[in-house]
């Protein structure tokens, strides 16, 4: 296989519920709402695993881990991304970089960002300086906005993996 980068984009949304733990970016977020969903419902993983498994052309994550398979049923996300890691790697590709955002009106990410950072590195086998999280607001504008959900996007850059001295 010669050389080659290749670019994935991912969303996730998921909607408020009470009595469930916010964690984003593996990171557990003092809040008095969780997120909804099958797993831990970490929007900001789920998000990244979907632009990677896009940039290597393995669909999305509900393929890989559906949400009515019992195993994903509370599950980190963050082990997850380390079983998205392996497909990568799998497929002759390696993660070169992650860049992605959160986008909710309340709480403020910024004291919980270095270590989402660190985590997804981690689980990425990444050094932290090749991901980036930001968090946004929607201005009050759609359901976001509301306060009845949040948002993800991620875009993730894979490249072949080297082997013998060459791409």
């Amino acid at each position: 296989m010669e050389n080659q980068v290749r670019v994935g984009i991912g969303y996730d949304s998921h909607r408020w519920s009470e009595g469930r733990r916010l964690v984003l970016g593996g990171v557990n977020i003092p809040y008095q709402q969780g997120l909804l969903g099958h797993s831990d419902a970490d929007a900001l993983i789920h998000a990244i695993c979907d632009a990677i498994l896009g940039a290597i052309g393995e669909g999305d994550i509900g393929a890989h881990f559906p949400d009515h398979d019992p195993a994903f049923k509370d599950i980190s996300s963050l082990l997850l991304l380390g079983q998205v890691r392996e497909i990568t790697y799998s497929k002759g590709y390696r993660v070169a970089n992650v860049d992605a955002t959160v986008i909710l009106e309340q709480p403020k990410l910024r004291p919980y960002i270095y270590e989402m950072i660190h985590n997804i590195a981690g689980a990425l086998a990444l050094i932290p300086e090749s991901v980036s999280v930001k968090a946004k607001t929607n201005e009050g504008m759609g359901f976001v906005g509301r306060g009845e959900g949040i948002a993800a996007m991620a875009i993730a850059l894979v490249e072949t993996i080297e082997t013998n001295g060459r791409f």
